[in-house]
């Protein structure tokens, strides 16, 4: 009977030993799960946050350039908030039907010029390697005088200010990373003058868009 119970004994204490180091090795393998998973969550968290700081790094640089753009020489333009577009800051008039830059009254040629130079400084201002490439839209507008043809017109006028910049070195058409569209909007393009009459819409308008791709460090 004695050795029954002792039997009995020995076999609840290796059923006991075999039952702990089942449980051990399960309390083992969770462990190790559970170490990996936690070291994984970090690793994505870290990668997440190195994605979060450089998307942030990135919008910062973005706005920076936008406010570059927005403020370009305040001696020339004007930003129009609304509309999105600088406004050139001078008063002038061409003679009735004329696109001729030259026969503009009175003469602001030499303010012209200067005015092309500051959109090269500004699309200078930020290296090519940077990625960062600039649509620059010169568009004419016409009074509302009647004339029939203010639409072409509107659109000669601005290929003449282009033409009259490559003419004077002025060097946009020359610049990789620049792309010049000219447009004429006739008596209908916004921001419009009031009141409405000639020669208060005789002037250009200039759109700079920057076009921002991956960015370099």
């Amino acid at each position: 009977m004695r050795k029954t119970n002792e039997k009995k004994r020995d076999f609840f204490w290796l059923s006991y030993s075999d039952l702990l180091t089942s449980l051990f090795f399960v309390m083992l393998v969770l462990f190790i799960l559970v170490f990996s998973m936690q070291n994984k969550l970090i690793q994505d968290l870290e990668i997440s946050n190195d994605t979060l700081f450089a998307a942030k790094e990135e919008l910062e640089r973005i706005r920076e350039i936008e406010r570059t753009v927005n403020n370009i020489d305040r001696n020339y333009f004007r930003y129009d908030t609304v509309n999105k577009k600088h406004i050139l800051n001078m008063s002038f008039s061409f003679p009735t039907g004329n696109s001729d830059i030259t026969r503009i009254v009175p003469d602001k040629r030499s303010d012209l010029i200067r005015a092309g130079k500051a959109i090269k400084n500004l699309i200078l201002k930020f290296p090519e390697k940077e990625n960062i490439k600039y649509l620059v839209v010169v568009e004419g507008q016409a009074s509302n005088d009647g004339w029939h043809g203010n639409d072409d017109l509107s659109y000669h006028r601005a290929q003449s200010l282009v033409n009259f910049w490559k003419r004077n070195n002025v060097g946009l058409d020359r610049l990789r990373n620049c792309e010049i569209i000219i447009a004429g909007s006739g008596v209908r393009g916004v921001p419009r003058d009031r009141p409405d009459r000639p020669p208060a819409n005789q002037r250009f308008l200039i759109t700079i868009v920057p076009k921002i791709g991956e960015m370099t460090k």
